[in-house]
């Protein structure tokens, strides 16, 4: 229907300019030849070309009615055509006339706006008018209106004959020829939409799919300029397409160019700077190529595989210690069987009645080492063979509170503050004696590095996350507890969980190694944040169950949970 208004707007204008130029040329040539046009013909003429302009006005002002009348109005247009060409016939001379052929205008707006059936009815209708203009002025019918019969007996029978043959098969060949163009004209541009339609449809699905990869994906032209830039590249980088568009790549991404990628694809892995975060990227980069193998370009596809990296190394991690404490478990194994005669005849020993003073004083010091060493072992053994975990649900605060209570009973720590911001309704699904002693390990060790006065501080927050599988989600954990010692190096943050690391005098390296083994059976990750003068923040993620009829997890009215 749009098409249609359009085409009716063309033809309008069309016909205002030819009856325009029409006027020029008759008042031009009049000018010139004041007899070539008589005056009463003249004024006729000028009326008729005034009632075609009303006409042409009105017809533009009828575009304001309902679709439904486009039809009715492209039929009046082709009837006033019909009859103004008609009208000037009769008011030229009639048979005389050589005005005639402008029937053939009609024609062809009719197939233009209908097609090859309209154009024949069309050439039908104007062969009617006039073969009977022509008749009704040869037998003095028209004489009331100028037309005298004289001009056609000059004429003769077979001149007027031959006359309205020639004007009618010029009507038809012209209803044929413009109505076959006119329908092989309406098919080409019917075919062409359809290819322009499906060109927009590809055109939508590719730019739906490149915004909706979970990877980057970028495009650059031979000079290395960006020209294609989704939305993974743009939320990682925090450029959108606009700005990214025609800036090199290199200036984006330094270091990365693709102006010597040959006919293969490479892969180059390269790290990313952005506000202090350093991520890991894989990239692959192939050339873009014409039909005729030039290359146009290069398409740049990359991951951030920071989380990937991260996970060999947690791997390679957790391989090396399960490595190490299993020797460490055959180790104290042996050492402890000849460690308990050890003592238990140290202990006769110094019973005895006949062992001088200053020998017992001796034989003390050999038992408390010895009772030390026996601790040690049975950490190692702790370490080495961990309890699977005895998982139920119980209050967090309440463990917490527990094992501060338990960490004032040492003086050395009476000046520590200790903030246990957990709330009291938050419960917990995890084996309670194993929690306890991740507990006890962390706030030791937090209490120990922070100076009198030092503050600890025991924060959760419950996140909720997407899993893969059928877009279910899962909750999570996370204790953070934050002390403001003296901080850890960077160079000893890698070995913090290595068994038998420790920093500390009379350490034995296995506490938050112990921590590590005991959150790693949970299926939880121990991660540390800390730098050199502004304390360390251990934090524990736990996953939790959905459901579960031993208990639930409730949240204080402080408490955020994140998804």
């Amino acid at each position: 229907m749009i098409e249609k208004r359009k085409n009716l707007a063309w033809l309008i204008f069309a016909r205002l300019v030819v009856v325009s130029l029409f006027l020029a040329s008759i008042t031009y040539f009049n000018i010139r030849q004041p007899d070539f046009f008589p005056d009463e013909m003249l004024r006729a003429v000028t009326r008729l070309i005034i009632v075609t302009y009303c006409f042409s006005v009105l017809s533009l002002v009828a575009f304001k009615l309902p679709p439904s009348f486009f039809n009715a109005v492209g039929y009046a247009q082709i009837i006033w055509e019909i009859l103004f060409v008609s009208i000037l016939v009769v008011i030229t001379g009639g048979i005389s006339s050589t005005y005639a052929f402008l029937f053939n205008l009609s024609i062809i707006n009719a197939s233009f706006l209908y097609g090859r059936r309209e154009a024949l009815y069309t050439a039908s209708l104007c062969g009617i008018i006039y073969g009977s203009l022509i008749d009704f002025q040869y037998f003095g019918r028209l004489e009331k209106f100028g037309l005298m019969r004289d001009v056609g007996i000059l004429y003769g029978p077979d001149q007027i004959l031959s006359l309205i043959f020639t004007n009618l098969l010029a009507f038809f060949l012209t209803a044929l020829l413009t109505g076959y163009l006119a329908e092989r004209a309406r098919k080409s541009e019917t075919a062409l939409k359809i290819k322009e339609i499906d060109y927009d449809e590809l055109e939508r699905m590719n730019e739906l799919i490149v915004s909706t990869l979970d990877s980057g994906l970028i495009t650059v032209n031979s000079e290395d300029r960006v020209r294609v830039f989704n939305r993974y590249a743009a939320e990682l980088t925090g450029i959108d397409q606009e700005t990214a568009y025609n800036v090199p790549l290199n200036t984006i991404f330094p270091g990365l160019d693709t102006r010597t990628v040959s006919h293969n694809t490479e892969k180059n892995e390269f790290i990313y700077h952005r506000l202090g975060v350093d991520r890991i990227l894989d990239a692959k980069t192939a050339p873009l190529q014409d039909r005729d193998g030039n290359v146009l370009g290069a398409i740049i596809y990359f991951q951030d595989i920071t989380s990937i990296r991260a996970m060999e190394q947690q791997l390679k991690k957790t391989d090396r210690l399960a490595a190490i404490g299993e020797l460490s478990a055959r180790i104290a194994h042996e050492v402890r069987n000849p460690l308990a005669s050890i003592s238990g005849s140290v202990q006769l020993i110094a019973e005895s009645q006949t062992v001088p003073e200053n020998d017992k004083k001796l034989l003390g010091i050999v038992l408390r080492e010895t009772s030390r060493l026996d601790h040690m072992v049975n950490e190692f053994l702790q370490y080495a063979r961990p309890i699977p975990p005895v998982m139920s649900w119980f209050f967090l605060k309440l463990v917490i509170d527990e094992t501060i209570l338990l960490l004032r009973g040492n003086s050395r720590f009476s000046s520590v503050i200790i903030s246990n911001a957990i709330p009291e309704s938050l419960r917990i699904y995890a084996d309670y004696s194993q929690f306890k002693q991740v507990i006890w390990n962390l706030l030791l060790n937090a209490a120990e590095a922070t100076q009198a006065s030092g503050t600890v501080t025991i924060t959760s927050l419950l996140t909720e996350e997407r899993a893969a599988q059928a877009g279910s989600r899962g909750r999570k954990l996370e204790i953070s507890i934050a002390d403001s010692g003296a901080g850890i190096s960077e160079k000893h943050m890698h070995l913090l969980f290595e068994p038998f690391f420790t920093t500390k005098a009379g350490g034995t390296g296995l506490g938050l190694a112990t921590v590590y083994r005991i959150i790693e059976a949970h299926n939880g990750i121990v991660s540390v944040e800390s730098s050199v003068g502004h304390g360390s923040c251990f934090r524990l993620t736990l996953p939790l169950p959905e459901n579960s009829s031993h208990g639930e997890i409730t949240l204080s009215d402080n408490e955020e949970v994140i998804s």
